[in-house]
Formats: C-alpha cells, sequence, structure tokens
C-alpha cells in the first residue's frame, strides 16, 4: 500500500487539473496560434504561467485503485500487476485465468 499522503496529493492534482483544464486549453491554444500577435501569444504564455503548477495534467499519476501503487500500472483495468494478480487469483476478475502448474 502506497504512503496515504502520495495518494491524497495526487487526487488534489486531479481536482485541479480538471477545475483548470478549459482555462489552461483556452490559453495553450493562443499561445500556439500563428495568427495571432505575438503580444497577445506572450500574454497568454505569461497567463499560463500564473496557473498553479498542479493544474497541468502532466503531473497527474497513473495509480492503482486498489492499493496505490504508482508502477507496473495497467491503464485499461487501472490496477498495478500486484493487485491484477491477487484479484485473478481469486476469480475476481472475469474473464482472467491464472496459470499454475
Amino acid at each position: 500500500m502506497a504512503k496515504t499522503s502520495s495518494i491524497e496529493k495526487n487526487k488534489r492534482r486531479m481536482r485541479l487539473a480538471k477545475r483548470y483544464a478549459g482555462r489552461r486549453s483556452k490559453l495553450r491554444k493562443i499561445a500556439r496560434d500563428k495568427s495571432v500577435s505575438m503580444e497577445e501569444r506572450f500574454a497568454a504564455t505569461l497567463k499560463l504561467a500564473e496557473l498553479p503548477r498542479n493544474s497541468a495534467k502532466d503531473r497527474v499519476r497513473n495509480r492503482c485503485e486498489v492499493t496505490g501503487r504508482p508502477r507496473a500500472y495497467y491503464r485499461k483495468l487501472k490496477m498495478s500487476r500486484i493487485a491484477l494478480r491477487e484479484l485473478g487469483s481469486k476469480g475476481v476478475i472475469p474473464g482472467l485465468v491464472k496459470s499454475s502448474w
């Protein structure tokens, strides 16, 4: 199990990223648009820099929903390989058969 503080920090980042997604996308669109004047693009870049760092979706870490483990994460199942193996052995995940010999 991962540290509770790490899991909570990641949840906070997810909330911030969701809250600022609209503003961030508008400012990025302006900053990248070559048809807009240089001053407007620079102003958009400065406003983008003023937003909280943790509001960027790049800073959100994929974590296992069962254990909070940050590594060996399967996106499709939203869990780590260890949690997948345990739940597969118990027969909780439909269609998954753990081989043993």
